[in-house]
């Protein structure tokens, strides 16, 4: 697959500016979610064997293998359908605002393929919760799906900070019904001022506000959603700590980590475009973010893993540092739509080999 990817799919897909590829990609894969007959063929032709891998649990759910789709793909809600065709184990959806949203004026998102990297600054354009949370009420339910489904939720744009707590509230309240987890991303950083809600004295109140909506769900007789918090790379230690703090104080479900970095190393010292870079230039940093919080939390909190993730060794090392799950997007512009499946293979079989499972 990754041979005819390279020959063929690869050079259409890449005559186009990377906005356009990937309305094409998300439209293809729409359409194939709408083919249920060939997504049941393919789906068991790319999901790991059952019978001989058992299903990882995380957050209170179980997942077919340990690679996602990292949110950013599927910003509407309309290709996830075809994922677990694909070979993923998991989707997150969004990212989300309580308001429809046009995203930042275009250009805005950049190819680099010999550094297999990827510049956007997209704005989270979205049709807002109430026209995703329409949307997945047509679609399979919690419960009935192949795979996961997260949602992933940010603040408008228009929205001041000090009615971010109202924001993600509202988006909460449309679409906790349809997640099977909620990603709460104050990590962009693509929307000014959203990652000054990583600080503790936002994030607590933010945070626990959603932690309170969540359990008044469950008082009126709805299933509790697991809650998870995506951070930035750029954070520092000292940071970190704190996020983790709050994380541990109100008990959330897990953490994600990474999103995309301001940071321009190497090669990208002199690219002059605004954004956050991904690909593998976040590999590194992205795996040492892991392994502090793995190390911080003494394993204990669940950790997805995200960021320069482009073959099995770069998989590899997210679960040796603390990951208990992966996410991909840049990696899959490179590698083709069936990357995921080639990881998960490979990370079940390595785990097989290791007596893990």
């Amino acid at each position: 697959m990754g041979r005819y990817y390279d020959s063929f799919a690869k050079p259409y897909f890449f005559r186009y500016t990377p906005e356009e590829a990937h309305e094409k990609a998300v439209r293809a894969l729409g359409l194939l979610g709408r083919l249920r007959p060939l997504c049941a063929l393919l789906e068991r032709l790319h999901q790991l064997d059952a019978s001989r891998h058992a299903p990882i649990e995380c957050c209170g759910l179980k997942f077919p293998n340990a690679v996602g789709l990292g949110a950013g793909f599927d910003k509407h809600g309309q290709a996830w359908p075809a994922a677990a065709a694909l070979g993923f184990g998991h989707v997150e959806i969004g990212t989300i605002t309580l308001h429809a949203q046009d995203g930042n004026p275009q250009p805005r998102v950049f190819r680099f393929p010999a550094q297999e990297a990827v510049i956007n600054r997209m704005g989270f354009n979205n049709h807002g919760a109430a026209a995703l949370a329409a949307r997945l009420a047509k679609q399979a339910a919690p419960g009935q799906r192949r795979i996961p489904l997260g949602i992933n939720l940010g603040k408008t744009k228009v929205t001041p900070i000090d009615r971010a707590t109202e924001d993600y509230l509202g988006s909460f309240r449309l679409l906790a019904d349809h997640a099977d987890y909620v990603a709460i991303n104050v990590s962009s950083p693509n929307t000014p001022g959203l990652r000054e809600l990583q600080d503790a004295s936002w994030l607590k109140p933010l945070l626990g506000a959603l932690v309170a909506e969540n359990a008044a769900r469950v008082a009126a007789g709805k299933p509790r959603r697991p809650l998870l918090l995506k951070i930035a790379p750029d954070l520092t230690f000292p940071q970190i700590d704190a996020a983790l703090e709050v994380i541990a104080d109100l008990r959330l479900d897990g953490i994600i980590a990474t999103n995309t970095t301001l940071a321009r190393p190497g090669f990208f010292a002199t690219v002059n475009e605004t954004g956050g870079l991904s690909g593998k230039p976040l590999q590194r940093r992205a795996t040492e973010v892991i392994h502090y919080i793995s190390r911080a939390t003494s394993g204990r909190l669940p950790i997805i893993g995200v960021g320069g993730i482009h073959d099995e060794v770069s998989a590899a090392e997210k679960l040796d540092a603390g990951a208990t799950l992966v996410q991909i997007y840049t990696g899959m512009i490179f590698r083709g739509p069936f990357f995921a499946r080639e990881i998960a293979v490979a990370l079940a079989e390595r785990q097989r080999r290791e007596g893990r499972v």
